[in-house]
Order: C-alpha cells, then structure tokens, then sequence
C-alpha cells in the first residue's frame, strides 16, 4: 500500500483556466492537464525566481518531490506547444 500523499501548501490562484491554440476549436483539441500543484511550483520556480529547495519549503514538500513535480510540469506544457494541445489548469478541490 502506497504512503499518503502529503498535503501541499497552495497559494496561487490562476485567474484562467484554459489556454488553447488559436482558431483551433477547443472540441477538437487534445489537453495537457496541470494539476494545481504543478503551477504553484511553476509559479514559485519560473516567476517567482525562487530555487527548489526554498520552493518546496513554501509548498510544505522535499525538494526531490519538488524537482518531479516541475519535471512533470514541464513536460506537459513543452508538448501542449510542441503537439499544439490546449492547456487545462485544473481547480483545487
């Protein structure tokens, strides 16, 4: 049986939640999802300028749970550009 998953701290609230190439409809477009913690280590990481171990401080994880977590982020946003798929942010329960 797999350990718990700890509870991440959360403070950023995207205010859109849908980013999708244009004049493609949104119907006939693949999504690349991002789950609330990967855009607050986005955030934390990329805007904010902050170096892992500090950001996983914030986020209330390890850093190597911090370092998968941007990995994965990553990933997702370079092939919603590369395969021209539409960003879902999705919301904190």
């Amino acid at each position: 049986m797999p350990r718990p998953r700890k509870t991440r701290i959360l403070r950023f609230n995207p205010k859109t939640y849908y980013f999708k190439p244009r004049g493609i409809p949104l119907r006939n477009l693949e999504e690349a999802i991002l789950s609330p913690d990967e855009v607050e280590a986005l955030k934390l990481y990329n805007l904010d300028n902050l170096e892992q171990k500090e950001a996983a401080k914030k986020m209330g994880i390890s850093q190597p749970t911090f370092a998968r977590t941007i990995q994965s982020a990553n990933k997702k946003l370079t092939e919603a550009i590369f395969e021209g798929k539409a960003i879902k942010i999705e919301k904190d329960p």
